[in-house]
């Protein structure tokens, strides 16, 4: 889902870029291109319908030319989701999923896939997502969102084993810092019955988020609880 909320820094760090890429003189068409997909991602990270509307406008007249240019698909696609227009994200998003993997657009086919994935689970649609999550890990096998949302899968199939597993190269892959991620994988130990595993990441979790919610009562506490029966 995208988030329409942004801190004070992240919205001064898209000014000071967007003010950057307009004293930028494009040396070539190709750079033209490439600081005009630049400039809208700047407007698309403002999260304003009208800065989306406008990003919008300068991918499609890229895709108009260049009819597999990823990066501008991916934009556009971005820009109709913030315009509340899903079923027309999924289509550019589905274009890039059809398309051949290229290391120079490797950044790009991630965000995509990630994104096509996350739209496919939120239907319940696994086994499409599952073979988007496959990509981005044939890839980058440190692409920790991609383990996460494996884990996802696995959890509301019941499986919380292998949610766990995925859990876990999830929780490596972030450092072991992200306390969401720590909180799922806690959780999915604790419905495994792998209570000192649950208990160790909760004290992780906890040492960095003191305060983070509900993993002490829901977690913690219950892991503690089974070990002395």
């Amino acid at each position: 889902a995208v988030v329409s909320t942004q801190s004070t820094g992240e919205l001064l760090a898209v000014k000071a870029a967007d003010k950057l890429l307009q004293d930028l003189r494009p040396t070539s068409a190709q750079t033209a291109v490439r600081v005009k997909i630049l400039e809208g991602y700047c407007g698309l990270n403002s999260f304003n319908k009208q800065n989306a509307e406008r990003a919008l406008e300068s991918f499609m007249e890229i895709v108009a030319t260049q009819t597999d240019h990823v990066p501008a698909l991916l934009g556009s696609a971005v820009a109709f989701m913030i315009m509340k227009q899903a079923p027309k994200a999924r289509n550019q998003l589905k274009r890039i999923s059809k398309m051949q993997w290229n290391p120079l657009d490797a950044e790009e086919f991630e965000r995509a896939w990630l994104l096509l994935a996350d739209i496919y689970i939120m239907s319940s649609k696994f086994d499409l997502a599952q073979d988007l999550l496959k990509k981005c890990l044939q890839h980058n096998q440190s692409c920790f969102k991609a383990w996460e949302y494996q884990g996802y899968i696995h959890e509301k199939e019941s499986s919380y084993k292998d949610a766990a597993a995925n859990y876990e190269r999830a929780w490596q892959f972030s450092n072991f810092t992200n306390p969401t991620i720590g909180f799922k994988l806690a959780f999915n130990y604790l419905k495994a019955k792998r209570y000192v595993d649950a208990i160790d990441v909760c004290h992780k979790v906890l040492q960095v988020h003191p305060q983070y919610p509900k993993i002490r009562k829901d977690i913690l506490e219950k892991a503690r609880a089974n070990i002395r029966v």
